[in-house]
C-alpha cells in the first residue's frame, strides 16, 4: 500500500522470518557461525535461546538455507507439541524415510538405517526443533535418547534445540542432567543496543529500495522506535511497519516521532522504564558497559573516603577506575566525569547517548532509603 510512496520494491519490514533481511549483528553472526559449524563438525547437541522477538527463527532459517548448499539433510520441527511417537513419525516422513511400519522399534530401526547409509555416503543429518522450550520432560529425554545414534567418530544425528529463555530453565533441572552434559554449545541471542538498532531499520529499508534522502525514518524517530521496541527485532518491524502505513496515511515522506508515539499507543507499548538505582546494582546496556556493586557494603567501609576508588569494568573486562580517568579511558568507558566531581559520591555517566545516570550517589549517607 505504501511502497509506491516511498519508493521501495519490498515491504521491508515484514513479520515472517525472511533470510533476505536478516542483520548481521554481532551476536547473530556468531550465533549462526556456531550452530555451522557444531553441525558439519557432528558435534551433537547445539541449544540457542532468546526472549520472544529476538529472530531466533530467522536464524534457523538462514542455518537451512546455508546448510542446503552442504551435504546435509535436515529436519525441521516447528511445533514440538507432539508425544514421542508423534515425534518419530514427524521425523522420519520429514527425512523422507518410508519404514516398514509404524511403531516405535519399526521407526527407530528405519532411522538408524538411514543415518548409517547418509554417514557412509559422506552427508550430515540435522534435526533442528524449534519452539524447544515447549518440549515436555518426557520429550526432552526421548530426543536425547536419538542423540545414542552414533559411531566411533561421531554422532549421526546432530540436534539444534532452539526456544526461549525457559528452555535454559529446563535444562538445568537436575533430572536433565545427562542431556546437559551433551550439548556442546549453548548461545543466547539478546535484543539489539540503540546503534544496532538504528543500523537495522536502515539495513532493512536498504534491502527495500529505498532512496537515503529523505531520510524515512529520521534520527529522533529512530530513537523513539529504540525506546518502545526496548531493541526486540520483531517490535521493531511492528512499530515501523505500522508508523510507514500512518505517514502514507497523513501523505508524510518523513516519520515522525508523533507518529511512532501514536503507533505504539495503538499497540499498547510503553516506553523502556527509567533505570532505578539500589546498593551493589548492575546493568548491562548494549553489552558494552557492566558495572557491578558499585559501593557495595558502603557504611561497612568507613575507610573508603580514602580507598581506591570503586572499580568499573569495560567490555574486555579491564577493570577501570575512576580517579585519574584520561580523555582515552573516558572514551572507552563512555564516562563523562561530572563538574564537580570530588569524591564517589558524585558522579555522572553516560552511555552510548541513552542513559544519563547523574551524581548517583550525593550524599549516600542520608539516602538510607537507597539500601
Amino acid at each position: 500500500m505504501y511502497k509506491t510512496f516511498f519508493q521501495l520494491q519490498r515491504d521491508p519490514f515484514e513479520i515472517s522470518p525472511d533470510p533476505h533481511f536478516i542483520y548481521p549483528t554481532t551476536r547473530h553472526n556468531e550465533a549462526l557461525a556456531n550452530l555451522y559449524y557444531a553441525i558439519l563438525a557432528r558435534k551433537g547437541f547445539v541449544v540457542i535461546t532468546g526472549e520472544v522477538g529476538t529472530g531466533k527463527t530467522l536464524l534457523v532459517r538462514c542455518l537451512l538455507e546455508e546448510l542446503e548448499k552442504h551435504r546435509v539433510r535436515c529436519a525441521y520441527v516447528f511445533n514440538p507439541l507432539l508425544k514421542p511417537l508423534e515425534f518419530l513419525r514427524y521425523l522420519t516422513s520429514d527425512l523422507g524415510l518410508a519404514g516398514e511400519g509404524n511403531e516405535k522399534n519399526d521407526l527407530l530401526k528405519t532411522l538408524y538405517v538411514s543415518l548409517l547409509r547418509s554417514h557412509s555416503q559422506g552427508y550430515s543429518t540435522v534435526l533442528v526443533v524449534d519452539e524447544a522450550h515447549l518440549l515436555c520432560h518426557e520429550m526432552l529425554e526421548e530426543i536425547r535418547l536419538l542423540s545414542n545414534l552414533e559411531t566411533t567418530k561421531g554422532k549421526l544425528l546432530q540436534i539444534a534445540l532452539v526456544g526461549q529463555p525457559e528452555l535454559d530453565e529446563k535444562l538445568d533441572a537436575p533430572g536433565l542432567r545427562q542431556l546437559k552434559q551433551r550439548i556442546a554449545l549453548r548461545y543466547s541471542l539478546r535484543p539489539l543496543n540503540w546503534e544496532d538498532t538504528r543500523n537495522y531499520v536502515q539495513w532493512r529499508l536498504d534491502r527495500a529500495g529505498a532512496s537515503p534522502n529523505p531520510p524515512i525514518f529520521p534520527e529522533e524517530t529512530l530513537r523513539a522506535v529504540f525506546q518502545y521496541s526496548r531493541g526486540v527485532p520483531r517490535l521493531i518491524n511492528t512499530i515501523c511497519e505500522n508508523a510507514l502505513v500512518s505517514a502514507y496515511a497523513a501523505s508524510m515522506r518523513s516519520v515522525s516521532v508523533q507518529v511512532v508515539k501514536e503507533v505504539c499507543a495503538d499497540l499498547r507499548l510503553d516506553a523502556e522504564p527509567q533505570l532505578s538505582c539500589k546498593e551493589g546494582f548492575s546493568f548491562e546496556l548494549g553489552e558494552e558497559l557492566a558495572i557491578k556493586k558499585v559501593f557495595q557494603d558502603w557504611e561497612q567501609r568507613p575507610h573508603l573516603a580514602t580507598a581506591a576508588s570503586p572499580i568499573l569494568r569495560d567490555k574486555q573486562g579491564n577493570e577501570r577506575h575512576k580517579e585519574g580517568w584520561d580523555k582515552k579511558v573516558s572514551e572507552d568507558l563512555h564516562v563523562v566525569p561530572d563538574a564537580h566531581l570530588s569524591s564517589r559520591k558524585d558522579f555522572a555517566i553516560e552511555i552510548k547517548e541513552e542513559l544519563v545516570i547523574n551524581k548517583l550517589f550525593r550524599n549516600w549517607e542520608r539516602r538510607r532509603a537507597l539500601q
